[in-house]
């Protein structure tokens, strides 16, 4: 019988080759993927997520059961999209132009995934017009950017500013985080929420999209 309460352990552990073994047994005993992400590896991601903001696991640990999380979900992917099964959203990711920093834009990607969410990751230094060529390709529910250096927090403005004239800025929700980036600045310069971290990202996604 297959054991989705182990596999969120597994991941939490960050076993990559428990994680893999369980979901292939969980897959070939017939169990539905939707059932082995919401009740195995999404399980094992909101526990992780819980540590990581009490700050008893450190980005280290998130890494490896993010890691972990993936060699389940290579199995799983491919029979999700046979079934059809939705994501909880598309969210796309990248760090702003200027901006060469990529460990908080990938823990935050990986923990969206560990969430259920369809990410489309634009790795880094991405310009505002290649936010918005992203916006109209993809069609997200986020765009989510990032920022670790004061000198390119304004490249996130001139992105909102771009999504607006292009006329789609109203079609999705913006979620901004980084280092020196705080709160005020989201308000500041109209995102609509900001997350101080990665667990805090996948929460936030979570209300926006449920806000509308």
């Amino acid at each position: 019988m297959a054991d989705l309460q182990a596999l969120a352990e597994a991941v939490i552990n960050g076993d990559r080759d428990e994680v893999a073994r369980l979901v292939q047994e969980a897959v070939d005993e017939g169990v539905g993927p939707d059932s082995i992400v919401n009740e195995g590896l999404i399980v094992g991601m909101d526990e992780v997520g819980r540590r990581f903001k009490a700050n008893e696991f450190y980005v280290p640990e998130v890494l490896i059961a993010a890691r972990a999380m993936h060699a389940g979900m290579d199995i799983v992917n491919p029979l999700l999209v046979e079934s059809g099964i939705e994501p909880r959203g598309r969210v796309l990711i990248g760090t702003v132009q200027g901006d060469l920093h990529d460990i908080g834009k990938n823990l935050v990607a990986m923990m969206l995934e560990g969430g259920g969410y369809e990410v489309i990751d634009m790795e880094v230094d991405v310009p505002a017009d290649q936010f918005v060529a992203a916006v109209n390709e993809h069609s997200p529910n986020v765009v989510a950017m990032s920022a670790l250096l004061t000198t390119t927090m304004p490249a996130m403005k001139d992105t909102i500013e771009a999504l607006d004239a292009a006329g789609i800025r109203d079609q999705i929700k913006v979620m901004i985080g980084g280092a020196p980036v705080t709160q005020d600045y989201a308000d500041e310069i109209g995102a609509d929420g900001y997350a101080p971290d990665a667990a805090s990202a996948v929460d936030l996604a979570a209300d926006l999209m449920s806000a509308g």
